[in-house]
């Protein structure tokens, strides 16, 4: 399995390069779970991720992305209603390759499971 991500500022029409992210997995235990930071990464210049999980091995359970787009529209010099996004998604099936797009200005975001 293996999980990528890429950003996709529509607002510019460009890929959105430099933002941090976070990778986060979610373990059951006797408190009720908590999450525990996996791998972190920054987007190239074309706004992709391709190695957030490094030699992590990943099971069926939650995983959450951490965005810092704060401080990517910091540097653009623009206001943004967000300091970071995260999406947490469900994987059942760890064989398969997970890949979750973020599409993003500075006062909305979408998402969707990609290719």
């Amino acid at each position: 399995m293996s999980i990528s991500t890429h950003i996709l500022d529509t607002n510019l029409g460009r890929p959105a390069a430099n933002v941090s992210i976070k990778l986060s997995e979610f373990r059951d235990n006797a408190a009720g779970g908590s999450w525990h930071e996996i791998g972190s990464a920054s987007t190239d210049h074309d706004g992709r991720c391709k190695t957030l999980l490094g030699d992590h091995l990943p099971v069926a359970t939650d995983y959450k992305l951490h965005f810092n787009v704060g401080a990517y529209f910091h540097d653009l010099r623009t206001p943004s209603l967000y300091p970071y996004i995260e999406i947490v998604f469900c994987i059942a099936d760890p064989s398969q390759h997970f890949h979750i797009p973020l599409l993003l200005t500075a006062n909305g975001y979408t998402t969707y499971r990609g290719s």
